[in-house]
């Protein structure tokens, strides 16, 4: 391994970490309605867990209101009961062939709650960038020690690693940020 190794693993990892705090802060529910809300509940097809998005049409109505038009009409209860039943806080109601979610506006208690939630995602990111630069800082050290590199190249790519860190911790700020704003938005 060289330290062009190291560093490429490095980057790689925090772009990994990046996108699973976005993909993390989308399950956030802010005032308005987005189908992403729904990606992550699961309902049961046949025996078999299944994302309702897999099952049925998901769109929007309107700002407030997701509409799930399942496939098949037998699905119908029992999407509206996993919707139900997730800890979403929605109340589905079936017109037809059609399930109406209607997302309750938040109120101002419950978007500081919001708030605290994406900024522990956004600590919890911080965390899993600093791990990744432990880890590729030790790779380092241990190319040292087996001399397949010097001490200054070492030093050199430790604080290549630092400026990775730091641009990664600076897009998860920035991310935050513009969640926490988002949320706060009535």
């Amino acid at each position: 391994m060289t330290i062009a190794d190291v560093k490429n693993n490095t980057q790689q990892r925090m772009n990994k970490s990046i996108e699973t705090l976005k993909a993390d802060l989308a399950k956030v529910r802010t005032g308005r309605a987005h189908t992403g809300i729904l990606d992550h509940v699961q309902v049961d097809y046949y025996g078999t867990p299944t994302a309702i998005n897999q099952v049925a049409n998901v769109t929007l109505l309107d700002a407030r209101t997701i509409s799930v038009q399942p496939w098949e009409k037998k699905m119908l209860s029992a999407i509206e009961k996993a919707i139900r039943d997730s800890d979403l806080g929605l109340n589905p109601s079936s017109q037809g062939d059609i399930i109406r979610v209607p997302t309750p506006a938040l109120t101002e208690e419950r978007r500081k709650e919001m708030v605290k939630l994406v900024k522990g995602e956004g600590e919890d990111a911080k965390v899993a960038i600093r791990n990744i630069r432990r880890d590729a800082n030790e790779a380092l050290k241990k190319m040292v020690k087996d001399k397949t590199c010097s001490e200054d190249d070492e030093r050199r790519a430790q604080d290549d690693v630092q400026k990775l860190t730091d641009k990664f911790v600076v897009d998860i700020d920035k991310l935050v940020g513009e969640k926490e704003k988002e949320v706060m938005t009535v």
